[in-house]
């Protein structure tokens, strides 16, 4: 008589518990955990129960989705930005953190697309409610002038965005470089004087 083998179903996991290991796991990677990190964590746990605690998660607004060259990114949401991205929806959520680890160098358009995997009229309309809730802000890069990149609101844009104190709202400014020159010019005229002077008294 042949062996009849019965599967015996692991025990239904309380989902409470599953999101606060994922809540612990996130703790330990601040840097974010993917899929992957949570199956291995909990291999008992089905991927139907990992998505259940998960979205809910980012519904509460505990965790923030990072998409990474590995692939998705679930990374603990920092306490301070859980207000400002209250009642927003995953997608915009998404945009701001790619926005927000950008830092003041900001980021373009084109590059959120990637990042995000969002159609570009999604992304378009995304980046004007955010604008409009004073949450992030678009900066012309001198790298680009027809091109504006995307950084949050409160953030100082960095140097190589702005160009510096040789720009003024990302036009260079030729005639303080010009009167720069002229005062650099006095000044070394000034000390080739005073060297010329100082040699013919060493001479008399």
């Amino acid at each position: 008589m042949a062996e009849v083998k019965v599967k015996v179903q692991p025990p239904d996991a309380d989902p409470v518990e599953i999101e606060n290991r994922i809540i612990e796991l996130c703790h330990q990677f601040p840097h974010g955990i993917t899929d992957q990190v949570i199956q291995n964590e909990m291999p008992h746990i089905e991927a139907q129960q990992r998505a259940v605690a998960i979205n809910r998660l980012l519904s509460m607004g505990q965790l923030d989705l990072l998409r990474s060259n590995t692939g998705l990114l679930y990374r603990i949401k920092d306490s301070q930005n859980a207000g400002k991205m209250k009642g927003s929806d995953n997608q915009e959520k998404l945009v701001y953190q790619i926005i927000e680890d950008a830092g003041n160098k900001g980021i373009w358009s084109r590059d959120i697309r990637y990042k995000s995997n969002l159609p570009l009229t999604e992304i378009n309309k995304i980046l004007k409610n955010l604008e409009s809730k004073k949450l992030i802000k678009a900066v012309k890069s001198v790298a680009a002038s027809k091109k504006k990149v995307y950084m949050l609101y409160n953030l100082q844009p960095d140097r190589s965005v702005t160009g510096g104190a040789w720009y003024s709202d990302q036009d260079f400014e030729s005639e303080f470089v010009e009167v720069l020159n002229q005062q650099c010019f006095k000044f070394l005229q000034s000390k080739v004087r005073q060297k010329q002077h100082e040699k013919a008294n060493r001479t008399q």
